[in-house]
């Protein structure tokens, strides 16, 4: 197995690995450092199957079944993430970290592309650990000192981007349904000890114990902050490429710029290990 950087902040390319076979601890263990390592690592060429990617998945923890999206009638833990040509807004369009409106956040997500458009497409990755470095000693304290109130009421609201009706995707709202969880505003890494900023402008609310007018303004700051482009890689999909990234740690962006273009996408997500 070789490990390739692709970008200063986060972000590594690992070759010479097929991941539809059967995979020993030790390479496990040493894609795990990896991606504990780099927050987001990217496989190109591989052929899986639906069965073979749960697999591979679980070998990191157990899978999620996403609440609001419908997962492979005899996979729910796979959720296809496809445009059609005729569709216009894409699923996991701006910046945002996944599942961080459940009471016990995911670890990860495993992203297979089946079919990319012939341009465009790409996804853009953001380190919250290189941003929650970037900020001055007096900020970085206040921020380990506060907790923030994540949900999907907004997201999967009726009119939310993510509940918008797609062609080949069976999507329902949280209308009614959502809770709110409150989550660190720092998270502190449980393998590698780096600290990141636990925020996102998809699901988080507000910063516990202040009003959404009193938050909006800190909380702008840090999601114009935590995209800046020093902190970023940015990942040109194939057919066969796999992305890796690390939930408790990096935001992603999945561009929606192949209007008239089909792209079909599988992902697992691994939850923590129950303790």
């Amino acid at each position: 197995m070789k490990i390739q950087r692709v970008a200063g902040a986060l972000g590594a390319e690992v070759h010479d690995v097929d991941l539809s076979g059967e995979l020993s601890d030790n390479l496990i263990g040493a894609i795990r450092s990896a991606f504990a390592e780099h927050q987001v690592i990217f496989f190109r060429d591989q052929s899986l199957t639906p069965a073979q990617q749960l697999a591979f998945g679980r070998r990191f923890g157990p899978l999620n079944i996403h609440p609001y999206v419908a997962g492979m009638d005899d996979h729910p833990e796979v959720m296809e993430i496809i445009k059609e040509p005729s569709d216009k807004i894409n699923f996991g369009g701006g910046w945002h970290s996944d599942m961080s409106f459940l009471e016990t956040p995911s670890i990860g997500s495993i992203l297979y592309a089946v079919q990319v458009p012939e341009f465009g497409g790409d996804t853009l990755f953001a380190s919250q650990a290189a941003a929650f470095e970037a900020l001055s000693p007096g900020l970085q304290a206040t921020l380990e000192g506060l907790n923030a109130v994540h949900s999907a009421e907004r997201e999967y609201a009726p009119t939310g981007a993510s509940a918008q009706k797609r062609e080949s995707m069976k999507i329902s709202d949280a209308e009614g349904m959502a809770g709110r969880f409150t989550h660190p505003m720092v998270k502190v890494h449980p393998e590698t000890g780096r600290k990141a900023l636990y925020v996102n402008p998809a699901f988080t609310m507000n910063i516990e114990g202040w009003s959404r007018r009193e938050s909006r303004p800190l909380l702008d700051y840090l999601f114009e902050h935590s995209r800046k482009e020093a902190f970023t890689c940015r990942f040109r999909w194939r057919p066969g490429s796999i992305a890796m990234w690390d939930n408790r740690s990096v935001w992603h962006y999945a561009l929606n710029d192949y209007h008239g273009q089909r792209r079909h996408m599988r992902r697992v997500t691994v939850d923590p290990v129950a303790a």
